[in-house]
């Protein structure tokens, strides 16, 4: 088993390896995603209090989870990258960057149009939503240091400490609807007993599937195109060309 992982470190392994399996995570997380929308725009019932709003939950809370999922990936590539010296966790760390920013965004754009309805307000400097603006900052603090500094060792090092430093605003944002009173409402879905009808849960847990699928997808696919950009001048690079 370590022997594998070993092996699957090595750029051109990985490269090879996520060629393999990437196309099918895609396909599923397509099909998922198609799936998933289908069901809970057209086919859920609406909620009892909110209406047909509720609906924005289904790309809301799947957007916000893997915002902080795909920040807690990109810090523990960083951590394998910074300890082991491996390459292709600093392209994975990397590759996690732009998709976990753009989740970040469509969280905080969902969020603000969900809360004018619910709230009476399009945003709040309350501690869920201030803390998750703070993680679209890291993310693009990430991208735009990695872009700032020539040379790419001491680039990714400068970023992956950065990474292991921003990583203390996940539990923040996490726990932020217990620590204070906010207006965001607490948690459903992470509780041992889920808060939310049943009838909205299956394809809300449909959206989330799908969403991470298409997170892997897209780290595979980026991951392969940095590793071309990095191992360019290497032989077996310029065997594929």
């Amino acid at each position: 088993m370590l022997a594998n992982l070993r092996q699957l470190a090595s750029p051109k392994n990985f490269y090879q390896f996520a060629g393999t399996i990437y196309p099918w995570i895609l396909f599923l997380a397509v099909g998922t995603l198609c799936f998933g929308l289908v069901w809970g725009l057209l086919y859920s019932p609406p909620d009892y209090q909110q209406g047909e709003t509720v609906r924005i939950m289904y790309l809301h809370v799947p957007m916000a989870i893997m915002s902080m999922a795909a920040y807690m990936v990109m810090a523990g590539a960083s951590a394998v990258g910074l300890v082991w010296h491996l390459k292709t966790a600093h392209i994975v760390a990397r590759s996690c960057a732009p998709i976990g920013a753009m989740f970040t965004l469509v969280t905080l754009v969902t969020g603000a149009l969900w809360g004018k309805p619910m709230w009476g307000t399009w945003w709040q400097w309350d501690a869920r939503l201030t803390s998750e603006l703070i993680l679209l900052f890291l993310y693009l603090g990430y991208i735009g240091l990695y872009q700032a500094i020539d040379v790419v060792e001491t680039a990714e090092r400068a970023c992956a400490l950065l990474a292991l430093v921003g990583v203390v605003n996940i539990p923040i944002i996490h726990f932020s609807v217990e620590w204070w009173h906010t207006l965001h409402q607490g948690p459903t879905i992470s509780r041992l007993n889920p808060t939310i009808d049943a009838s909205l849960m299956g394809p809300l847990y449909l959206m989330i599937l799908a969403h991470l699928m298409i997170f892997m997808a897209y780290v595979l696919m980026h991951s392969r195109t940095a590793i071309l950009a990095r191992e360019r001048k290497t032989q077996w690079v310029k065997s594929l060309v």
